[in-house]
Order: C-alpha cells, then sequence, then structure tokens
C-alpha cells in the first residue's frame, strides 16, 4: 500500500507525463537536451538520462545530477458531422501539465558507470465537456475522458568494454494509473464483457516491468553510433476497468528500439539522427482495431481497442556551441500517425495524431561547471477523420502541442 500511495503521489505531481502524446504516447525525447534536438540522443554522452534513451552512453557522461521540468500543452479538438444524433464539436480542457525529469550518474571507476534515469509516458489524456442539456460526444453522461500517466523508473549499469565502446542495462521499473470517464454507452450487455468495469470507476493503479540494453561506440574521435533495445513492459491488469481494455484490463508498453549516429563535423558543430521504432500494435489493447466489437465486446482478449498500428520515428539535431559558455540547438522529429480513419471514434479518448516536431534548445555553462539548459517544441496540427460506425456521420479529430522546459546539471 505504501509504495502505491509513493508512486500515485509521483503520477499526481507530473514525473508520469500525463499528456506527452507526441510520438503516439512516448514523447518526443527524454532530457533537455535532446528534447532541444528533436528527440536525437542515441549515440550521444551529454546527460544522465541513457536509461530512457540508450544505458550504454552513462558510461561515457561522468558524474553528474540532471533535474528538470517541462511546462506542456496539448491542445485536442473532437467533432462529428452528419449523424443527426449527436453532432457538435468540443474542445479538451486540461491543457497544461509540468513534466519534471531526473537523471543521476556515478563513476564507480572509469570502465563502470551506475545511475538512475526517471521518466514518463502518457498521451491519452482527454477531459472533454459535454454538450449543453445533452450527452457527450461518445452518447455517455457529464464529461467524456481517459487519464493514463506511466512512470518509470531505470536503475542502469554501462561498463566499456574497450576504451571506445560499451555497453549498458536499465531494467524498468514500471507504475501506471488510469480513469475514465463518460463512456456509460459502451457499459451496457452486448458491448462489454464486464459490466459494471468500463467508465467512472475512479483511478486504478498497476505495477509493470521490462528491460532496455544498449551499445555504444566512438568510431572516431569525430563520429560516433548507438543502438538500444527496450522489451514490452509487462503489467497487472487495470481490474477496476477490465470491461474496457482488452485482455481484461490490460495496458502494458510496447517494445520500442532506436539506432543513432552523431557527427561532430566540426569544434563547434555537431549533427545526430536517430531512427526509433515503436511497436503499438504488439499491445492488444492499443493495437486490436477497433472495428472487433463486430465479434468481441470490449474487455475480451481479442476485444476492441484504439486501433494504432506500429511507427517509425526519425529525429534530426544539430548543436552548435557559439561560445565557450554557450551552445544552440535545433531539431526536428517526425513520426507515422498510429490512428487510422477506421478508429477514429475510439482514439476521440486518445487523438494523438501529431506528426511533425520543431525544437530549439541552448545550454548557458556557468562559472562552476555546472549547466543551464532549455527546451521549447512544437508540434504542428494535424487530424484524422472518418466514419463513425456507431452514432453515424463523419468523425474528426486533431491535435497540436507546445512545450517549454528547463533543466539544471551539477557536474560532480
Amino acid at each position: 500500500m505504501k509504495k502505491t500511495q509513493l508512486m500515485a503521489a509521483l503520477a499526481t505531481l507530473g514525473l508520469a507525463g500525463s499528456a506527452l502524446a507526441t510520438d503516439g504516447y512516448f514523447s518526443h525525447g527524454y532530457g533537455m537536451k535532446a528534447k532541444g534536438m528533436g528527440g536525437a540522443a542515441t549515440a550521444m554522452s551529454d546527460d544522465a538520462f541513457g536509461g530512457a534513451n540508450n544505458p550504454a552512453s552513462m558510461a561515457f557522461v561522468g558524474n553528474r545530477l540532471d533535474l528538470g521540468v517541462d511546462v506542456f500543452s496539448p491542445r485536442r479538438e473532437a467533432s462529428r458531422t452528419g449523424s443527426g444524433v449527436i453532432d457538435g464539436s468540443v474542445d479538451s480542457d486540461s491543457n497544461y501539465f509540468l513534466v519534471p525529469e531526473l537523471g543521476y550518474n556515478r563513476m564507480l571507476n572509469p570502465d563502470l558507470a551506475l545511475g538512475v534515469t526517471v521518466y514518463g509516458n502518457g498521451g491519452m489524456n482527454t477531459d472533454y465537456p459535454a454538450f449543453a442539456n445533452g450527452p457527450n460526444l461518445l452518447g455517455g453522461q457529464g464529461k467524456l475522458g481517459v487519464d493514463l500517466m506511466q512512470l518509470i523508473v531505470a536503475p542502469t549499469a554501462a561498463y566499456k568494454i574497450a576504451p571506445n565502446h560499451s555497453i549498458g542495462i536499465s531494467p524498468l521499473i514500471g507504475y501506471q494509473r488510469f480513469k475514465a470517464h463518460g463512456v456509460q454507452a459502451f457499459d451496457q450487455a452486448g458491448f462489454t464483457s464486464s459490466l459494471g468495469n468500463v467508465t467512472n470507476r475512479g483511478y486504478d493503479d498497476s505495477f509493470g516491468y521490462g528491460v532496455r540494453i544498449g551499445y555504444m561506440g566512438k568510431l572516431t574521435p569525430t563520429f560516433s553510433i548507438g543502438a538500444a533495445y527496450a522489451s514490452t513492459m509487462k503489467f497487472d491488469e487495470f481490474s477496476k476497468y477490465k470491461g474496457l481494455f482488452a485482455e481484461q484490463g490490460g495496458m502494458d508498453i510496447p517494445e520500442n528500439y532506436n539506432l543513432g549516429v552523431a557527427w561532430q563535423a566540426t569544434p563547434a558543430f555537431l549533427v545526430a539522427l536517430d531512427y526509433q521504432r515503436i511497436n503499438y500494435s504488439n499491445v492488444n489493447s492499443v493495437g486490436n482495431p477497433s472495428t472487433n466489437l463486430a465479434f468481441a465486446p470490449l474487455g475480451a482478449d481479442n476485444g476492441p481497442g484504439f486501433g494504432w498500428k506500429d511507427v517509425d520515428v526519425w529525429k534530426l539535431g544539430v548543436e552548435y556551441r557559439y561560445s565557450q559558455q554557450l551552445t544552440l540547438r535545433a531539431g526536428y522529429n517526425h513520426t507515422d500517425n498510429p490512428i487510422q480513419s477506421r478508429d477514429v471514434v475510439f482514439n476521440i479518448l486518445a487523438p494523438a495524431v501529431v506528426k511533425d516536431h520543431a525544437t530549439l534548445g541552448f545550454t548557458y555553462t556557468l562559472a562552476s561547471g555546472n549547466e543551464l539548459t532549455m527546451a521549447y517544441m512544437h508540434a504542428f496540427k494535424n487530424d484524422v477523420t472518418g466514419p463513425d460506425g456507431f452514432f453515424g456521420g463523419t468523425d474528426k479529430i486533431e491535435m497540436y502541442e507546445n512545450s517549454l522546459g528547463i533543466a539544471y546539471s551539477w557536474k560532480m
């Protein structure tokens, strides 16, 4: 009970990144420096966020502590036309979130590093008002929405197997909490496998685990490569929502892997490029098509999900050392849209449709050697339109995002 209360408190404070719908429900980057470079970090060793990016990088980081916070603002809208039943447009409330981040690394000897990274995922966060004197957009009563928060603690060990090559491992310890409200129209016989466990049950908690492994190599003084793989994080089911999510309330975090290169083109100018693959379709509650409701109810193993497909993410970043004290950054991040037109109605709850992100950032090194870093991200508006198989007509979901973050780093 005490562990659950502690993790819930951390999630409530924002450590779970409760609205990070950028690359699906993954963040566009982890660590403020990476966030200023479009998320590119796999072949970089600038901070202690290897547990979220590439564990092997921690062998080259040195002794440091990184603490930061993002102000994240997603703007979501959903609408329906032509149904003749429930038509209209609504904007989601809850538009600002604080998302802290933490990384720590300690070199036990010149070749061995131990550290920890704390980060979060999210993105299934909406809070739509009901229509005046009527139902909400999914035919239920009161406000409509969901809130998924995921906190991951990644203790990390990295070892130099040669002077310029390292491997690393991060056990992933996860906590998540979820609630849904306003989905009463689907809490009926024929729609769900567990009546009374679909909506308005308050928050439910679950714990999970996984692992991330990585390699990093400095092939020349100016060229580095990196690779990392994270297994599926297996979580306990949300028992309060076993009639909503496939597999009786299952909500695992999908496996993902990333490859990266970094080139120090001149003493002042660096270019980094990452590729990431996120296999959302392997998690039934996320990847099952919403059209599965034709033959299986909500909550069943083959029951409907959000229909998300796997995505490829490209992250390009540049870094320019303007002076001894000031380093400037810019980046671009492009991801596939995981949501297909057939699944728009369910994804009113989770409209993670943005694809393109532009980022800026800088680090200022103080006289003490400590660092102040800031990063800005804009995700450009995108929308998906599709037929509504439940209410008739056509549904449309759209979103754009902004974030502004600041971090302070102690070199020890």
